[in-house]
């Protein structure tokens, strides 16, 4: 997975959803979105972007929402 295209598209999401007030609803958004649509393979490569590149690129709302529901939006091995 290209990780640029990742960061874009997490990017994105986050946008759509900066227009909540509410950080909490805010975070929690942006992670069940990246949840419900996004394959286990892709949630792997953001986090290892995330991991390695200390998530060069995303938007800080993207870093606290990977952050905050990691355990819940990394596949079970």
């Amino acid at each position: 997975m290209d990780p640029k295209k990742l960061v874009k598209m997490a990017n994105e999401i986050a946008a759509f959803f900066e227009a909540d007030p509410d950080t909490a609803a805010r975070l929690t958004g942006i992670s069940g979105h990246i949840k419900r649509f996004w394959d286990p393979r892709m949630r792997r490569a953001l986090f290892q972007h995330l991991d390695q590149g200390a998530g060069a690129g995303l938007k800080e709302s993207v870093i606290e929402a990977l952050t905050a529901n990691r355990d819940s939006l990394l596949p079970k091995p």
